[in-house]
């Protein structure tokens, strides 16, 4: 069976293959090489999107300034959430040079300071009602179909959470940072149903227990 593919003869005697061939198969294994290349681009981006765990929103970012001796010295603060569209949340506050750097150092503060949810299927357990320097929240479980209905901070905040339905209110301050704090305590507080009944006894006990030292009080 004769080669099909054309020959040039050096001077030595030896054969080799001609220019064209050699640049045909160059360029195919280039084109193999980058196909490979983005093949592996492909692969590891689709396994760094699957190890991620946790979801971030940049709920404000603001310009600050602090006056030193040279002048005004400019940065930027971040507020973000954290979490993991469970029962996962938290919230980081954090200032860099400049909006990456303070993002990035707010979503480390955020993973660290995280807190676990305890919720009633899709809602929260009980009302509840806190309070962090000005800010204000309240907060109601709702029936299944209602929704989530809250203002920018806390539906972008429940937005990371399993909690589809719910009911809030910002009765005080406006500043997103202490009410961003505020539903942080608030859905550290919520207890489950199973538990109720032994915060019920540690209040009964409690009021039983105020009398008694009042009268003796009363008899000294």
């Amino acid at each position: 069976m004769e080669n099909n593919q054309p020959k040039v003869i050096n001077k030595a005697g030896t054969t080799k293959l001609a220019d064209d061939v050699v640049a045909a198969r160059e360029a195919k294994a280039e084109r193999d090489f980058r196909n490979r290349r983005r093949d592996n681009r492909r692969n590891r981006r689709a396994a760094d999107e699957g190890k991620k765990e946790f979801d971030s929103v940049n709920i404000s970012i603001n310009r600050v300034s602090r006056t030193v001796k040279g002048g005004r010295r400019m940065r930027f603060q971040a507020l973000v959430a954290v979490g993991n569209h469970k029962n996962k949340l938290g919230v980081g506050l954090a200032k860099g040079s400049d909006v990456t750097s303070a993002v990035q150092k707010a979503e480390r503060r955020a993973k660290k300071n995280m807190i676990v949810i305890n919720l009633d299927r899709d809602t929260i357990c009980h009302e509840v009602e806190t309070k962090v320097t000005g800010a204000h929240v309240l907060m109601k479980p709702a029936a299944p179909g209602t929704g989530v209905i809250a203002g920018g901070v806390v539906r972008s905040m429940l937005g990371l959470t399993s909690i589809k339905n719910l009911i809030s209110k910002s009765l005080g301050s406006t500043n997103k940072a202490n009410i961003a704090y505020a539903v942080i305590e608030g859905l550290r507080q919520q207890v489950p149903k199973q538990n109720w009944h032994k915060i019920d006894e540690a209040t009964t006990t409690q009021k039983n227990k105020a009398p008694k030292a009042s009268t003796a009080k009363e008899n000294k």
